[in-house]
């Protein structure tokens, strides 16, 4: 048999990239230092990796241990979490609270059934796998809570139903382009659907 003369396709991780995307990290890491995510020595010391990086996987460094911050064009290359394209979870509760928060994983599809019972999903510190994560919501009688980073959008068009209730986006990001994108379906009978960025200061405010 002859040799194989076939080149190795290069790995996302291995694409140079350009200024523009070293300093968009360096804005991220500015966000990360203002949530005390990392102290100024840091920050300083991230910030020349990342405007010293020459591939992906050497900017993406700097971001791997710093939750819900990720730069838009490196996150492919390297996802926290990996999940089939066709994996969903489903969270189920009834006459309870139905909680996720902190560093939970996010995957392409989440289902979220609540019946007589509070509902709040924290995405601010998630691993998320996808860009793009469908949320399909079938709650009665009960509010539901959504937090998300300050990078990130909603996307509340396919909601078909909200009886004896109401929505509220306090984030404004509906329709605007951000990652990751929230694409919420469903319906919501009988309780409030409110959408807000994380609290911050020391009192929560």
């Amino acid at each position: 048999m002859g040799e194989e003369t076939g080149t190795k396709p290069m790995s996302p991780r291995d694409l140079r990239v350009s200024d523009a995307e070293r300093e968009h990290v360096v804005e991220v890491l500015q966000k990360a230092i203002g949530r005390g995510m990392i102290d100024l020595d840091e920050f300083t010391e991230r910030t020349d990796t990342a405007l010293a990086a020459r591939t992906r996987g050497e900017l993406n460094a700097v971001l791997a241990d710093l939750p819900g911050l990720v730069h838009p064009d490196v996150y492919p290359a390297a996802p926290p979490v990996s999940y089939s394209p066709d994996q969903r979870l489903e969270l189920n509760a009834k006459y309870s609270a139905l909680v996720r928060n902190g560093r939970w994983l996010v995957p392409p599809e989440v289902v979220v059934r609540n019946r007589y019972g509070s509902t709040k999903l924290d995405f601010s510190e998630a691993q998320v796998s996808s860009p793009v994560v469908r949320v399909e919501l079938d709650c009665k009688w009960g509010s539901v809570e959504v937090i998300i980073p300050e990078h990130a959008a909603v996307d509340l068009n396919a909601i078909t139903e909200i009886k004896y209730g109401s929505l509220q986006d306090k984030t404004g990001s509906d329709g605007r382009p951000g990652n990751p994108r929230l694409v919420f379906a469903g319906r919501l009978h009988g309780g409030s659907l409110v959408i807000r960025h994380p609290r911050r200061g020391i009192f929560g405010l």
